[in-house]
């Protein structure tokens, strides 16, 4: 492995790429730690001390590498951005107009991209509101006792600062994620979400061992690093089944030549809705929580809210979380592979599934085909997300590093990444990244 390593290096275009990426993601870290104006980050550090990783913002928080919490420039992070592209891809199938830049090729692609930032930009300014509203209620550490004095002043003209700084900072998030994607390596979105996520690794997990009894807490801790390669394991095991739907195209003459009688195949992913069922799960679940940014209203809605959707360790909570990631998998699997179009693509090239009928039966057979797996794919993502909710029962509310959404996306992106590298250097005539 080491030579690899070295044999990377060594190829001066994928070493430039490489530094690139490298140097982009520090300055990214580099502000998640620069507090926003008008934060008094003495007391931010006190609160955050005894915060358990659930409630509201703990998502978010989660995909922040815990910038959010701190109130930091970067602290919406890449979440506008995810939210804002799949709310384009779901007005996709709505929205006519959209329906057709997307078939317009590259031009189409760039149009719905210039959209994805305007959407960008309206959710931050958004959820930097909602951000800053409920820090200043006292409501971001509900548990705290300097909760209201985090935000000491509380002006229109202070808050409005806040905001515009939040705003700022997802819109350079988002070009820097640009500049990976261009002129870096691998999906500038995914590597800095990949870097948000692992960057919380080693503080929960020195957490957990501070607050171990087994064996002065290394009990824990290996029970920890256990726990997270296994489910490394499960999630590569999972992210890499697929079933393949043996495609046979017939053979035309063209003039003098005969095209087509090759053999391939169509490839249905078990988790074909990857991580976004859960996103959309989370981000579902938080608008009821929203309504009561300062937690203090009698009502006996608002506290039946605040007992059961407020925190992520309620079994109301939980029934909820798991049931819309099952929905929601079904949802964006159905809006994001059609069938019927799938079936009519193959009966205009000339092909056909061995045994099936072209047209309506081949249509069919792909959508039975894919009910049937999608159904293992949702309840796999249903329960790898709950595991965060059963880790901090277990190891008494510190943040378990190795939840299932933090694990799923740190292992798809890192696959990813490595099959990029691989193939350029493959395309240089060297050995694979992988052997």
């Amino acid at each position: 492995m080491p030579t690899v390593f070295v044999r990377v290096f060594k190829t001066p275009g994928l070493r430039k790429k490489i530094l690139f990426t490298l140097g982009i993601l520090l300055l990214f870290r580099l502000g998640q730690n620069v507090p926003v104006p008008g934060v008094d980050y003495r007391y931010v550090t006190q609160c955050i001390k005894g915060v358990d990783g659930g409630g509201l913002f703990g998502l978010i928080n989660t995909f922040s590498g815990g910038a959010l919490l701190q109130l930091t420039i970067f602290a919406l992070g890449i979440t506008p951005y995810i939210t804002a592209s799949i709310i384009l891809q779901l007005l996709t199938v709505v929205i006519p107009r959209l329906e057709a830049l997307k078939k317009e090729g590259q031009a189409g692609t760039a149009k719905i991209t210039q959209y994805t930032r305007y959407l960008t930009l309206g959710l931050a300014v958004l959820q930097g509101a909602a951000l800053v509203a409920k820090a200043q209620s006292g409501g971001l550490f509900p548990t705290c006792q300097f909760r209201t004095q985090i935000v000491p002043d509380a002006s229109i003209f202070q808050t409005s600062v806040m905001v515009i700084t939040m705003t700022a900072g997802t819109a350079l998030v988002m070009w820097l994620g640009e500049l990976i994607t261009d002129r870096g390596i691998g999906n500038g979105m995914s590597i800095l979400m990949f870097t948000s996520l692992a960057a919380s690794f080693p503080a929960n997990l020195g957490g957990i061992k501070e607050s171990g009894k087994i064996l002065g807490g290394w009990g824990e801790f290996a029970i920890v690093i256990v726990v997270g390669l296994c489910m490394v394991c499960l999630v590569v095991f999972v992210e890499q089944a697929q079933r393949r739907i043996p495609v046979q195209y017939a053979k035309r003459m063209i003039g003098r030549r005969s095209y087509g009688g090759t053999s391939t195949y169509i490839p249905l992913k078990v988790n074909q809705a990857g991580v976004t069922p859960v996103i959309f799960a989370s981000s579902l679940l938080s608008i009821p929580s929203l309504i009561d940014l300062g937690g203090n209203s009698a009502s006996g809605w608002a506290r039946w809210i605040a007992t059961n959707l407020a925190r992520g360790d309620q079994p109301i909570y939980l029934t909820l979380y798991f049931l819309l990631i099952v929905f929601f998998a079904f949802f964006y699997v159905s809006i994001s592979f059609t069938p019927k179009e799938i079936a009519d693509n193959m009966t205009k090239r000339g092909g056909f599934i061995p045994g099936i009928r072209a047209g309506r039966p081949t249509a069919d057979y792909l959508g039975y085909v894919l009910n049937r797996i999608t159904w293992p794919g949702a309840l796999y993502l249903g329960l790898i997300a709950l595991v965060p909710t059963a880790a901090l029962v277990l190891f008494n509310g510190s943040n378990f590093p190795f939840g299932g959404t933090s694990i799923l996306i740190i292992v798809s992106v890192g696959l990813e990444t490595v099959k990029q590298i691989e193939s350029q250097l493959q395309q240089r005539n060297y050995e694979g990244f992988l052997r």
